[in-house]
């Protein structure tokens, strides 16, 4: 785990994103194991993007930071506690199921808690590197940023 994001990067991701004209922020988690296995989430067939595989992610809370939001996200979408927020590894904008520009900022996670508990998801993979080449192009470009960090 890298040292820890400082606010004044977070501030100015913010203000790019509303330069940018983005209006919704999420907040995704790299979390990886002692093997250097990542953790993916499977979203439901009949969920909105059904079927993907992606990172322990979710939706920034008026009022709240986005340090806060990935705590929060990670222990609702995993049961596992965030121990540390790490390395920024940058961003990727979509279209969010209400039509809003979405920009997801992406961060290396440490977590604690031994047992993935899922409460949005149909199934959790520790992903080596091959398995990780089922997450969409963009997470394939964060989980490079990760890998260029890690080695």
């Amino acid at each position: 785990m890298n040292t820890p994001v400082d606010t004044a990067l977070l501030d100015g991701l913010l203000r790019t994103a509303a330069a940018d004209r983005i209006t919704k922020h999420v907040v995704g988690a790299v979390i990886a194991d002692a093997e250097g296995r990542v953790l993916l989430l499977h979203r439901a067939a009949d969920d909105y993007l059904g079927g993907l595989w992606e990172l322990p992610s979710g939706g920034v809370d008026a009022g709240e930071s986005l340090t806060q939001a990935l705590r929060r996200e990670v222990a609702e979408e995993t049961g596992l506690t965030a121990t540390a927020v790490g390395a920024y590894l940058g961003h990727f904008d979509y279209v969010s199921k209400s039509g809003r520009p979405t920009r997801q900022f992406n961060f290396t996670v440490g977590a604690a808690g031994g047992t993935v508990t899922l409460t949005e998801h149909d199934a959790h993979l520790w992903a080596d590197r091959g398995q990780q080449q089922s997450v969409s192009e963009a997470v394939r470009a964060v989980l490079a940023v990760w890998r260029g960090r890690a080695a």
